[in-house]
């Protein structure tokens, strides 16, 4: 059990217990303590796993831990996405008794993230999702004096207990059916088994409870009321970074089935099709802007599943994959850093002429929106570029086609946020919360451009090796 294999999860986890210590025993007016603190961690953690990158990919702790450039490409994107996630914090709940150990929430949802990236043993992936799950219902119910953040919490929990028991009941009767936890272990068993109707159902049940975290059909009910109804610092780390770790676990448990035996292909496009078709059209109806962004996050689970669904397929489609969630990931972000320093204002009207007292504020929202739309150069073109090439030389055109189209229908609700930023009335100059969001903000806009330009130097350094085991 080598233990500098999860320096970076460690690192994660002795800062969460820390930050708890200091925000049970500080007072009130130093509870903010503990976002530098937990940047600190984020930032010894990434460099941690960045010393992780050039090593030889291996299976550790027994077979239940996958160090590969996947892995950890995934957990630095959990990381970044964490720490600019944090500076949100501070102003918005500048007037909680005992804030701080939100920060503790945070990191240890975090942590979940990462285990289900790297979880290479059913076991592993049921704890990393749990422990994502249960500090997710938390930062959602926080505000507790206040109905619609509670109802949040309320049906994540409910719809997260319900595709919890799923995911475990599919792990138990793949244990019972192939005698083993570990994806590798389970590989070579799969080799002699033969296919039955009830293996099928357990990986059926399996897929189910990692989409859950993911926020793709049928278990996506969830995603908009938590991004309405959520504190707006905890709706954006919970858009956004429990998809990453959801998204890369998926594509290592479906790796170790053998498409031409059990056929999970097809099954997974039709999945991805419902998801982003779903969450498009049911964004065009929205007046929330926070609730309109919970149903794009939706459909962007929808074009993380066309990657999934093509890898072992195509050598790009794992690069295509994290590449396009980084994409996301910042854009997200930057989307929620704007409505957090707007102090959550979120109806559709908030955001009439904002671009005459708030130039900066709108022109961040413009990035995100038209990032997570797809348009050129900015990263969310070319991340979801990568989507469309990988998946039709993979010989699935009609999935790229279907996405394709409801890139342009993505457009039209988009637009309804941007146009009247710009062409409507100037309202009465609108509150900002502080200079921690504001930076968040500005950094996030500006990472969409960065990481647009500096693509292919990007592209370089992600992995192109399949997944382990």
């Amino acid at each position: 059990m080598p233990i500098g294999d999860v320096l970076p999860e460690i690192a994660v986890l002795v800062t969460a217990v820390i930050g708890l210590l200091l925000a049970s025993f500080v007072p009130q007016r130093w509870q903010w303590l503990g976002a530098p603190l937990a940047l600190v961690g984020l930032t010894l953690a990434g460099v941690l796993c960045t010393m992780q990158w050039s090593g030889p990919p291996r299976l550790t702790f027994s077979g239940t831990w996958a160090l590969d450039g996947a892995g950890s490409a995934a957990r630095w994107i959990i990381l970044a996405s964490t720490a600019v996630a944090v500076p949100l914090a501070p102003g918005w709940f500048r007037h909680e008794r005992r804030h701080g150990e939100y920060y503790t929430m945070l990191l240890l949802s975090a942590l979940g993230a990462m285990v289900m990236a790297s979880a290479a043993d059913t076991l592993q992936l049921v704890m990393g999702l749990l422990l994502s799950s249960v500090t997710g219902y938390t930062l959602a119910a926080w505000h507790r004096d206040w109905a619609l953040s509670v109802e949040a919490g309320m049906k994540y929990f409910l719809i997260g207990a319900f595709a919890n028991t799923l995911l475990m009941l599919g792990v138990a009767l793949l244990f019972g059916l192939l005698g083993c936890t570990g994806y590798a272990d389970m590989a070579a068993a799969l080799a002699h088994a033969s296919v039955s109707p009830l293996l099928l159902l357990a990986l059926a049940l399996a897929v189910i409870g990692v989409a859950f975290e993911l926020g793709a059909v049928p278990v996506h009910t969830w995603l908009p009321d938590v991004a309405e109804g959520a504190p707006a610092p905890a709706a954006a780390f919970l858009t956004v970074v429990p998809k990453i770790g959801a998204a890369l676990a998926l594509a290592r448990l479906l790796h170790v089935f053998p498409a031409d035996v059990v056929g999970w292909r097809p099954l997974l496009a039709a999945m991805a099709v419902a998801t982003m078709t779903l969450g498009n059209l049911a964004a065009l109806w929205q007046t929330d802007v926070r609730r309109l962004l919970g149903w794009s996050s939706v459909s962007q689970a929808g074009y993380a599943l066309m990657a999934v669904t093509v890898i072992g397929v195509n050598d790009q489609a794992l690069p295509a994959l994290l590449f396009f969630l980084a994409g996301y990931a910042v854009a997200n972000l930057a989307a929620f850093a704007v409505v957090t320093q707007l102090r959550g204002r979120t109806e559709l009207a908030h955001y009439r002429g904002l671009a005459g007292p708030r130039p900066w504020l709108a022109a961040v929202l413009t990035l995100s929106l038209l990032s997570l739309a797809g348009i050129p150069p900015l990263v969310g073109f070319v991340g979801k570029l990568m989507l469309f090439v990988a998946t039709i030389e993979a010989g699935y055109t009609w999935l790229a086609v279907v996405a394709i189209a409801n890139t342009a229908v993505s457009l039209f609700y988009y637009l309804r946020v941007l146009a009247p930023m710009y062409f409507a009335e100037v309202p009465t100059p609108v509150g900002t919360l502080g200079h921690c969001a504001g930076s968040a903000a500005l950094l996030a806009g500006a990472a969409i451009i960065v990481l647009g330009l500096a693509a292919q130097l990007l592209l370089a350094a992600l992995p192109t090796a399949a997944l382990l085991p």
